[in-house]
């Protein structure tokens, strides 16, 4: 290949490609630089560097080595001399520039066919590359949501699928559940990410997202893409249900009427494009209580507590609603519980009366032995609506000087007893947290006031609280399950990797 035959080259191949001349030529430069490297450097990881003039084709080549502080030492001794080795022969280089020596007498032809086909074979594959970015950067700028394709052919479980000049990838598990794809059938999609694959950086489609079900609706319903109606939120169970919250921001127009359409059109429409889904839609409330109550339709709910703390809703219904509200498999509850944001527990009039009766037995129980009252006084406190030691202590006056059954004197009695026991555990707590160890402390999910327990308890250090069974740390702090376990793994680590102090937890539960 001579100087001419390489300018042809580049022609040639930045009109096929359809880049630009420069991208071929840095690419030609990084190819020959490559071949040059095996044939002069065979074993070497030589760092060689090639210049094309654009105007001639003629190339030189030289081979560099990084200048680097003494005190670095040669970390690659082929592409790295020290600074004080150099300094005599090379006095203007400073640590981090270049030494540079010619390769003399590079000759394309002299070096054999192999040497071209080497060059041929890294100027083609750099190329291809720099095509795919290309395609990839121009169908980014497109910003499409959803895309339509042909699925191209199927690698382990997933399908590659051709949008015009761009090959994306549809993961099985992005695929609905018992769709049957095959090489040929057009596809319709939701452009998830771009994520780097062995190959490059690549589009990963999605059929399973919700926002895949969001993109349908503003496609099949004009009043969303005007924004008179907007989707607040969606959750799906793929292939086999689906939730999503809309709102009107004209009075005039129903958000449930306009998404479903004429005899239901549009939501057929969505539904046929997703195997059949089967798809609610509720209207959002800013009210979260109200917003779950509609989510959970079309069981019918009796009533509702919100604990802001945990943020969990506990929603009561009757015995024959209960099916519909949880749904087959916990479906239903679980998207309304996707759909709103809030943990929503089920529960019948039954269940919900002996869990209130539980909480009023233990309020009942806190006041007497901390307030030092009796049953019928702390059951006084409850009717009015007070459920902690804190509210007795803290709330305002008139609030409680508004208790008919008691007096001045006993309620400033009790705010005083109230406010005492306060202090009383701020010191116990405090004397408590100066005992403990500080590792013990600095655990994910230790609080303050866990660590007071703990120590009150016997639990000192993250020894102690590594020794403990999941149950003995539930029984002994009142947390669920998983945190229990998750702080028990954490003052492992120090003893084992975190992977098999979880590993030491299951077995030791088991």
């Amino acid at each position: 290949m001579n100087s001419r035959e390489m300018l042809e080259l580049v022609d040639v191949l930045a009109r096929e490609k359809n880049v630009e001349k420069d991208i071929v030529f840095g690419v030609l430069e990084i190819a020959l630089a490559s071949a040059v490297k095996r044939a002069r450097f065979p074993g070497e990881d030589a760092d060689i560097l090639v210049r094309v003039n654009r105007a001639t084709g003629e190339f030189t080549a030289v081979r560099r080595w990084l200048v680097v502080p003494d005190e670095e030492g040669l970390q690659e001794p082929d592409r790295q001399e020290m600074f004080s080795d150099i300094h005599d022969e090379f006095p203007d280089l400073q640590p981090g520039d270049y030494i540079e020596r010619p390769i003399e007498n590079v000759d394309i032809d002299s070096a054999g066919r192999r040497f071209a086909q080497d060059a041929k074979q890294v100027i083609l594959q750099r190329l291809r590359d720099a095509e795919r970015e290309q395609i990839l950067s121009e169908f980014l700028a497109k910003n499409q949501s959803i895309v339509n394709g042909l699925i191209k052919r199927m690698d382990k479980g997933d399908a590659i699928v051709e949008i015009e000049r761009l090959e994306a990838r549809l993961p099985r598990n992005q695929m609905i559940p018992r769709e049957n794809m095959r090489t040929g059938d057009r596809v319709r999609a939701y452009v998830d990410h771009v994520g780097e694959t062995p190959k490059g950086k690549t589009v990963f489609l999605s059929r399973t997202s919700p926002e895949f079900l969001k993109k349908l609706f503003e496609l099949e319903v004009p009043e969303i893409e005007e924004g008179i109606i907007e989707i607040k939120a969606a959750a799906r169970d793929p292939g086999a249900r689906a939730k999503i919250a809309v709102t009107s921001h004209d009075q005039r127009v129903d958000p449930i009427g306009t998404c479903i359409g004429m005899r239901g059109s549009r939501v057929n429409a969505v539904t046929a494009e997703l195997s059949g889904e089967r798809i609610d839609i509720v209207v959002w409330n800013a009210d979260p209580a109200q917003f779950v109550v509609g989510a959970l339709e079309p069981a019918k709910v009796r009533s509702i507590v919100m604990l802001e703390d945990t943020h969990t809703m506990e929603v009561v219904v009757d015995e024959d609603n209960l099916a519909v509200a949880i749904g087959r498999g916990g479906q239903n509850v679980r998207l309304a519980s996707e759909l709103t944001g809030w943990q929503i527990n089920i529960l019948t009039q039954t269940e919900a009366s002996e869990k209130r009766e539980a909480e009023v037995s233990r309020i009942r129980e806190d006041f007497m032995k901390n307030l030092d009252i009796d049953e019928a006084a702390a059951n006084v406190l409850i009717s009015e609506g007070f459920s902690s030691v804190e509210e007795i202590a803290y709330v305002p006056e008139k609030e409680l000087f508004s208790i008919e059954a008691f007096d001045q004197e006993t309620i400033e009695e009790l705010r005083a007893r109230a406010r005492n026991k306060l202090l009383a555990d701020a010191i116990t707590r405090e004397e408590n947290l100066r005992k403990a160890d500080p590792e013990m402390l600095k655990l994910e999910g230790m609080t303050n006031d866990l660590a007071s327990k703990l120590v009150s308890r016997g639990v000192r250090t993250l020894d102690d609280l590594a020794d403990l069974a999941t149950e003995e740390l539930v029984e002994m702090t009142g947390l669920d399950e998983e945190a229990a376990k998750n702080l028990i793994v954490g003052a492992r680590a120090h003893w084992f990797g975190e992977g098999e102090a979880q590993e030491a937890e299951a077995k030791k539960t088991e």
